[in-house]
């Protein structure tokens, strides 16, 4: 018998589970895609990569906070109410955990595979004759001359390293010496994995730049002997800190706090083969506990294996290519204004081609009846044709407006170059609203009709970045509806003006609206099952934390409401609990591309709504941001979301189901194999065939 919502306490920190651990089994569930062994081996090999780098920005950002927290002494908890000094504790041997695995995938799975198809990386004392030779060379010409050995004495202060740069702590013995340390940089100008000068017909040999330079360091001490030379990293707090009240120039804020990023307090030490006694001494320089150091095998920072796994041309290792389908542009109309004013538009990224969301804006920068432009940019790629059409709209006297994110986190720099370019170009260019980052993937065309004036709009799940849009999946809507494009151009004009939001009309905006809505919405699924109506909810989500959202999730389960959930990373929910959350399932899938997309359904008594929008389920997304979560009403439109739902909740490949504890199992294979990516390539192959039959017929 289920116990009154009001004699349970629902926030009781034993119904949450960890943000910081919770995050730790995501990069686990991306590590199980590096050992998974029907994962082409360079695609492997870059799930091992992702899982270092993820673990950087781990440490760069989370640990940096906690560390921040314990420091301060003010303690301010999450819902499972662990303190700053348990999660540190824990997220240390969750991580050590994570990397012995990691390493031992490397050590006895992927490097002999590789090796085995003729990829190999060699050590020095595997190089023959020539290559030693060709290394040593390469030594002399290109290395030794950009090499620079820093003392450590009272007269040569330790050096400030960068975040995550690559250096050697040098032991040195020997008559008058004032030191008996020194460091060596690797230097990030020079390519740190090196191709081997020999071409062999069955593959190709690699070797590490760091590898090098420690087997040569001696050249740089002459008449001083060399004890011993050793790889470590170190990591440091990349918090952005500005206070926007305070400055009066943001652009330039942002850009003094990006120069001090490099050399932040340090939160990790990685150290491979360093003897415990220098390992202490280096802990000592940098304030760091013996619980900051990790011990890794060779070799240090798997990051680097990255350039071999993308650019290496090994088709037979690799996932096979697509060509993703071209929506728009194929019958005798190519005005994509044409086809939006005929319907609303809904594509899934990367299966249907970024290429439409291109000429959207490509097509308004040369139309000569388009008036204005107006778009958020919170991430772009470094050559992002986009930039270029805005310029270009600019030029030709259309108002064009760009709403430019520049605290994006590790894209402030990028941004920082766009906003200047395009204000030298003409554009007006504005930073968003105080204190809040502009999240909302949005983009707003106002054109002149032979009947008035018109808006059409673009919204999406995703960043208007070119690149990314062919690594994740995200959803892309065109409408012309006159409620969507006034609610979008409201929120235009309260970002770049100073006017209040109007209540919208279909739009849920935060920090406005979104929290309130999406509780009512739980709270009319409740109601519903209650009086024996249908009643259900599906979320697809990057991250679900936020508490209130989880308490009536916990409620709605508890009424009978039958709730699933897509959640690719962070989850403080614990499903499967009795009496809290038995009727809650939560999935996550990990595979070929990154799940980015957020979908909601309701299904409001047999008459389900759908919302599409950029926004997580936490704290920063409700309140510190603004978004645009959009319904999606045309029948079409519908159906097309309620398929690519069905298709993800049948994955029994990639998906792994959460389970109390926080850790994941795999889906049952209680049914024939089905993975959801593979069968949305299947059917965007199948699209792009008739497409073709369609244009020669």
């Amino acid at each position: 018998m289920i116990v009154a919502d009001f004699l349970m306490d629902l926030s009781d920190p034993k119904f949450y589970i960890n943000r910081e651990l919770s995050w730790l089994e995501f990069n686990q569930r991306v590590l199980d895609q590096a050992k998974d062994n029907t994962v082409p081996l360079l695609e492997r090999l870059k799930f091992l990569s992702i899982v270092s780098s993820n673990l950087d920005e781990f440490f760069e950002v989370r640990v940096a906070g906690l560390k921040q927290v314990l420091q301060s002494g003010a303690q301010v908890p999450g819902p499972d109410k662990m303190s700053a000094s348990q999660q540190l504790a824990a997220v240390s041997k969750r991580v050590r955990q994570l990397v012995n695995e990691q390493y031992a995938c490397w050590r006895t799975e992927i490097q002999p595979q590789l090796a085995a198809k003729g990829v190999r990386f060699l050590r020095y004392a595997e190089l023959d004759p020539e290559e030693r030779r060709h290394f040593d060379d390469y030594f002399e010409q290109q290395v030794f001359p950009v090499l620079t050995p820093l003392a450590i004495d009272p007269a040569h202060p330790f050096p400030q390293l960068l975040n995550k740069s690559l250096n050697l702590i040098v032991e040195l013995e020997g008559d008058d010496l004032t030191t008996d340390l020194a460091v060596v940089q690797i230097p990030r100008i020079l390519p740190r994995i090196l191709p081997s000068p020999k071409k062999r017909d069955d593959g190709e040999d690699f070797f590490f730049l760091g590898s090098l330079i420690q087997e040569h360091v001696g050249r740089l001490f002459h008449g001083v002997k060399v004890r011993g030379a050793y790889m470590f990293r170190i990591t440091r707090n990349s918090n952005l800190y500005v206070d926007e009240e305070e400055a009066r120039n943001l652009l330039r804020a942002i850009e003094d706090e990006l120069r001090k990023l490099n050399r932040g307090n340090a939160v990790r030490l990685e150290v491979q083969d360093c003897p415990e006694e220098l390992t202490t001494r280096l802990c000592d320089i940098f304030n760091l506990e013996k619980d900051d150091v990790y011990r890794v095998e060779w070799p240090l920072n798997l990051v680097r294996l990255m350039p071999v796994a993308t650019e290496l041309d090994r088709p037979d290792l690799k996932f096979k290519r697509f060509t993703p389908v071209t929506v728009v542009g194929l019958g005798q109309e190519h005005d994509i204004f044409f086809h939006i004013r005929k319907g609303d538009i809904l594509l899934h990224h990367p299966y249907d081609s970024f290429q439409t969301v291109l000429d959207f804006i490509g097509q308004a920068a040369e139309d000569p009846h388009v008036l204005a432009i107006k778009q958020t940019l919170y991430r772009t790629s470094s050559d992002s044709p986009l930039i270029p059409l805005l310029i270009q709209a600019s030029r030709q006297g259309k108002q064009v407006v760009v709403v430019i994110e520049l605290k994006a986190r590790f894209d402030e720099a990028a941004n920082i170059k766009w906003a200047r370019q395009l204000r030298e170009a003409g554009v007006d260019v504005v930073y968003g609203v105080s204190g809040l980052k502009t999240h909302a993937k949005m983009a707003m065309v106002v054109r002149q009709e032979y009947d008035g004036i018109r808006r059409y709009v673009h919204l999406g799940t995703g960043n208007y970045h070119p690149s990314t849009a062919k690594l994740y999946t995200d959803l892309s809507y065109f409408t012309a509806r006159p409620d969507i494009t006034e609610d979008v151009a409201n929120l235009f004009n309260t970002v770049t003006g100073v006017s209040q939001l109007p209540p919208p009309r279909k739009l849920l905006v935060a920090p406005w609206h979104l929290h309130r809505r999406i509780l009512e919405l739980i709270d009319r699924e409740i109601a519903n099952a209650r009086a024996g109506k249908p009643a259900a909810i599906f979320a697809k989500l990057n991250s679900l934390v936020q508490e209130e959202i989880i308490e009536a999730l916990y409620r709605a389960s508890r009424a009978g409401v039958k709730i699933r959930l897509l959640v690719r990373g962070i989850c403080a929910l614990r499903p499967g609990l009795p009496d809290v959350s038995e009727n809650i399932e939560v999935r996550s899938i990990v595979g070929r591309f990154l799940e980015h997309s957020r979908i909601y359904r309701f299904e409001n008594a047999g008459e389900p709504e759908y919302y599409l929008g950029s926004a997580d389920w936490m704290e920063r997304n409700f309140f510190h941001r603004v978004e645009a979560v959009f319904p999606i009403e045309g029948s079409g439109a519908r159906e097309h979301v309620q398929e690519i739902i069905d298709c993800f909740l049948r994955d029994n490949v990639k998906a792994k189901v959460l389970q109390p504890d926080g850790t994941s199992l795999p889906a049952p294979a209680d049914a024939p194999p089905w993975d959801a990516q593979e069968e949305f390539l299947a059917e965007a192959a199948r699209r792009r065939r008739r497409h073709a039959e369609a244009a020669e017929g």
